[in-house]
């Protein structure tokens, strides 16, 4: 099965089998990474007076309740909501499921170690709807971080307006934020990125804790955004690259 994308008149395909996910998971199963001191999920059976919610325990069937914060937890997508006094939710921005999209991998500088200009230096930027950030070094470890008290990467303002100033709707990072752990609340990148409060971006949003394998290279990619239509500001989400082929 395949797909077909027009970038700026350039026809591309992509196969839509090929598909590799960019999501960290979260739960009691799962190694998710987590941060900013926010407590992990929580799954258990549901108790209603004498129902458990666990055939473990001698329920009819297994019902969990979930206990859980999306910025702090695993793979999520937050829009403009996340700073606006007005109720604005992720379903309610992303209109499609589908967007054209560009890889890029970055090393990052100073102490404790952020993303910018001289990261930016030699990208090459593409005509896309979304970027998808990968940060060098690359391990598995992201898969896992509990990066609370451990200085987490973050984007620089002044590399955050050129991101932005490129174009993109979307931008996905495998920091846990792109803001300092640490910055008094001023959440300066987030501010930048949806132009908040001056003239917000609504349409657009920022999903972190992403990773990207070192099989996926750099370049351009289908890049399928799924979502729960749960009404908050932030929700979990698993991102899905399919590359692009030119015809």
């Amino acid at each position: 099965m395949f797909a077909e994308v027009d970038i700026n008149n350039v026809k591309f395909t992509a196969d839509l089998t090929s598909g590799k996910s960019l999501a960290n998971g979260f739960g009691p199963q799962a190694e998710n990474p987590n941060a900013f001191h926010i407590p992990a999920a929580i799954v258990e059976p549901i108790r209603v007076g004498e129902f458990v919610g666990s055939v473990k325990e001698g329920g009819s069937a297994n019902c969990e309740v979930v206990t859980y914060c999306a910025h702090g937890n695993g793979t999520h997508t937050e829009s403009v909501g996340h700073l606006s006094k007005e109720r604005i939710h992720i379903p309610d921005i992303l209109k499609r499921t589908h967007y054209t999209a560009q890889i890029i991998t970055v090393d990052l500088h100073g102490e404790p170690a952020r993303l910018t200009m001289e990261s930016l230096q030699n990208i090459s930027w593409k005509p896309c709807e979304a970027i998808i950030i990968r940060s060098l070094p690359n391990s598995d470890a992201k898969r896992s971080m509990h990066w609370s008290g451990n200085q987490p990467p973050y984007i620089e303002p002044d590399a955050m307006e050129v991101i932005k100033n490129n174009g993109f709707i979307h931008l996905l990072t495998d920091f846990p934020s792109v803001d300092p752990e640490e910055d008094a609340g001023a959440l300066t990148a987030h501010r930048k990125w949806w132009n908040f409060p001056e003239n917000p971006r609504v349409e657009s949003s920022i999903t972190e804790m992403i990773f990207v394998d070192d099989s996926i290279k750099d370049g351009l990619y289908l890049l399928e955004l799924c979502i729960p239509k749960i009404h908050s500001d932030a929700v979990p989400s698993q991102p899905i690259v399919y590359p692009l082929n030119r015809r």
